[in-house]
């Protein structure tokens, strides 16, 4: 039977309570006395020198507190890059200014250039289109290609032009061109990772809040990881020491990796609120969080497979041009490097490998980690690659994936990184009897019978999360840690507070780290309560990005349980006069091994702070342990993933009718909450495929900057799925045995579903290399015609 308690078990989520009746406390719903409100002034244009900002009108409009313009920043910090990245020769990436109001030029549509702080958010508004900012247009560039041509336009004056960086890694070049000489075939595919926006369901806000009687300022927002903003906006942008700045991020609504990056609002209400001795506060609405939120995705790439004549692997390259938009966001320039090239070996033992990227600055908002960062990206080449490659050896895209699985572990890629486990047949054999493969002929001639193209499309993957450890990510750029910690604090009466630095927008932590500890301790997960999102009361953590709330600070949170267990049984020991080492700890019960002397946990809890029955020279009083925990590896989840559509010829409409994930997690704590995250995954990985295209024109006007124009996944563009997570090789390095879900449905269903469709095509007599996402009825209406 399905357990009903503790790991294994799938108790509904606690948090749900209150988010469904409305009883959830966004950033948005706090309010404080005396508040005022700002509105951006933003560019509405791409490139351009700020001649003046005349702000006399605005300033003596009802309502105005005070007027910001970048003049007022002169001698504040920009918003700091996380992460360093060293190109192929050795020189480190170029690293231009990110002011948190726009100085001397506006470089994307959507750079801030002054603020208005008033009383209410109307008067703002209002106040801000009296504004007259003098701007001069400059030619704006927006193709990646075309920005590193002589002569184009450079976003930033004082570099010498447009390319952040060029970076290689994995084999050498010469044994990398020797494989593809001696190839007996070579695939080669040209393909876009078309840019994102992440939409999360809550808007971003920030509330600055400071107090003149102890000179401390309180930043409430939207984010995923509260200390690191904390130390990003105090240390490198305002200067305010740590103890004086108080960082809250409380019920966040989604985030998908938008909601990491330190924002120069964040920064701006902080320090605003400082000058005018009052609360600031900002709200995104949806269009401006259109062309202010960081982006995603947005690579151009050509990728290369060598077979030899038995359809081995033997080498594979990727030259990548990566868009950084016009500044670099928080850890922008991570993902198409370490977060994208180290996976490039996918899930096969391919023996050379070789990743190129070219990093550009475009006068477009900036690029950052969305939701898989850097994973989808090299899932999405690889995988299209090897369907191309089976499809021109006319060989079956399952057997040749098959014979190239790697099939020993632990395996060291090409790529530096060392898989520690894995079953990869495993999972395909589970894909195979999910989808009935045997009966999609009958399927597809059905499809035939209404005149529409059956396609049936696979996909392997494998993705880092849990990214670490600290050492090693430092030496590769990380100008930060990536551990994270816990604190377990038990009550007198057994009751416990667990601070954790992870920070839960979705993803149960409330529900599933009780599971965790009251597996450990034998007692009821309703004893347990978890508390996040305020530096004031946690643990210095990293945040949750990367699927790493389980795997790292989860394995904080046991290592800190443990340190409770081994005092709890040293009290105990003292209750029932025995020795330490002889305790049992079972069901929420202390006992003497052997014996039928016991002791109860709410006795022992309560002995530690009435301590009556032990020497405090011994013991100390109090039960409160704190652990941090730095990752000796990344984790490796995988998984095969099918999508089976149809294809209306006539009007080039997609429609998915089935699709199935098969995945292997490592251990499961919840896996009702792991079936949801793989469930939104796979709508948000549709939604690439499928609808979602972040567009520019040539002069970097976003056309996409609604719901109008941006087409969001809904209920009916996706079917029910079939999830397994059955195949469990457990991660070897945490003491969970976790791997991590909540990115994999967004990488591994895109190629899935490009796949499908061009099955669907192929098969159907249109003879269709490749179509670019998002494979909208136009678009695959203009590959059938030619």
């Amino acid at each position: 039977m399905p357990k009903d308690h503790g790991i294994g078990a799938s108790p509904k989520r606690r948090e749900d309570v209150r988010f469904l009746t409305g009883a959830g406390n966004y950033t948005d719903d706090i309010n404080v006395y005396g508040q005022t409100y700002v509105h951006f002034l933003r560019s509405d244009v791409a490139h351009g020198t700020i001649n003046s900002i005349d702000t006399s009108a605005a300033e003596g409009m009802p309502g105005v507190v005070r007027i910001f313009t970048g003049a007022d920043f002169e001698g504040v910090g920009g918003l700091p890059c996380g992460w360093q990245v060293t190109d192929k020769h050795g020189e480190a990436m170029k690293e231009p200014g990110h002011p948190v109001l726009a100085r001397g030029k506006v470089r994307h549509v959507g750079d801030p250039i002054a603020a208005v702080v008033a009383e209410s958010l109307e008067e703002a508004r209002n106040a801000a289109e009296a504004i007259v900012a003098d701007i001069t247009e400059l030619p704006a560039v927006v193709d990646m290609k075309a920005a590193l041509a002589d002569g184009a336009a450079k976003v930033h004056d004082e570099l010498s032009d447009n390319l952040c960086y060029d970076w290689q890694f994995g084999t050498d070049t010469d044994t990398v061109n020797a494989a593809f000489e001696a190839a007996a075939h070579v695939t080669t595919l040209e393909l876009k990772n078309n840019r994102l926006v992440a939409n999360p369901m809550e808007p971003r806000v920030a509330l600055g809040d400071y107090s003149r009687a102890n000179d401390e300022s309180t930043l409430y927002t939207t984010s995923q990881n509260p200390h690191v903003i904390r130390l990003l906006m105090g240390a490198f942008v305002l200067g305010i020491p740590e103890h004086k700045l108080k960082v809250v991020a409380p019920d966040v609504g989604g985030g998908f990796g938008t909601k990491i990056f330190h924002y120069a609002e964040e920064a701006f209400v902080t320090f605003a609120s400082r000058q005018i001795n009052r609360p600031v506060k900002w709200t995104s609405t949806r269009s401006e969080a259109f062309m202010s939120d960081a982006h995603g995705r947005d690579h151009v790439t050509k990728i290369e497979l060598a077979l030899d004549a038995d359809n081995n692997f033997t080498a594979l390259r990727t030259d990548t041009y990566a868009n950084m938009g016009a500044y670099l966001s928080t850890f922008a320039s991570s993902v198409p490097t370490w977060l994208h090239g180290t996976l490039m070996a996918g899930n096969y033992k391919t023996p050379a490998v070789q990743v190129n990227v070219k990093a550009v600055f475009t006068n477009t908002v900036p690029v950052d980690a969305y939701r898989g960062a850097g994973r989808p990206e090299a899932t999405f080449s690889l995988e299209r690659l090897i369907d191309k490659a089976a499809r021109e050896l006319d060989v079956d895209p399952i057997a040749l994936r098959r014979q190239n699985f790697i099939t020993q572990f632990p395996y060291a890629t090409p790529v530096a990184v060392e898989y520690d486990t894995g079953n990869y047949h495993a999972t395909m054999d589970t894909l195979e009897k999910m989808i009935d493969r045997q009966g999609f002929a009958a399927r597809r001639a059905e499809s035939e019978k209404k005149g529409k193209l059956r396609g049936l499309g696979i996909n392997c993957y494998i993705e880092a999360c849990g990214i670490a450890p600290s050492n090693l990510v430092g030496q590769l750029g990380a100008r930060a840690g990536l551990y994270d910690a816990a604190t377990v604090r038990v009550n007198a009466t057994g009751s416990i507070s667990v601070m954790v630095g992870a920070h839960s927008h979705g993803q149960g932590h409330e529900t599933v780290f009780p599971q965790v500890v009251a597996e450990m301790l034998g007692i009821d997960e309703g004893m347990i309560d978890i508390v996040h999102g305020d530096t004031s009361k946690i643990p210095f953590g990293m945040g949750t990005y990367g699927s790493r709330s389980l795997a790292v600070c989860g394995s904080a949170m046991v290592r800190a349980t443990e340190k409770i267990i081994n005092k709890a049984k040293k009290i105990a020991a003292h209750l029932l006069e025995a020795s330490d080492a002889d305790i049992e700890l079972k069901d929420g019960k202390f006992s003497v091994a052997g014996t039928d002397k016991s002791v109860a946990w709410g006795d022992v809890t309560l002995a530690a702070y009435v301590p009556h029955n032990y020497p405090l020279e011994d013991i100390e009083p109090g039960l409160e342990e704190t652990a941090f925990y730095d990752p000796a590896n990344f984790t490796y989840p995988s998984g095969a993933y099918a999508c089976e559509v149809e294809v209306d010829p006539e009007t080039g409409k997609v429609e998915v009718l089935a699709f199935a994930a098969a995945d292997d997690f490592g251990n499961v704590v919840n896996p009702m909450i792991v079936e949801g995250q793989v469930h939104g995954g796979l709508a948000q990985g549709i939604g690439q495929a499928l609808l979602e295209n972040c567009a520019y024109d040539e002069n970097g006007q976003l056309l996409s900057a609604s719901y109008m124009d941006y087409a969001m996944p809904r209920a009916d563009d996706v079917p029910f799925y079939k999830v397994d997570h059955s195949n469990v090789t457990p991660c070897t390095h945490n003491p969970l045995g976790v791997k991590g879900c909540g990115e994999a449905g967004a990488i591994g269903s895109p190629p899935a579903l490009v796949n499908a469709v061009l099955d669907a095509l192929n098969a159907g007599g249109h003879s269709v290399a490749h179509i670019d996402m998002p494979l909208s009825p136009s678009r695959v209406w203009s590959a059938i015609n030619g």
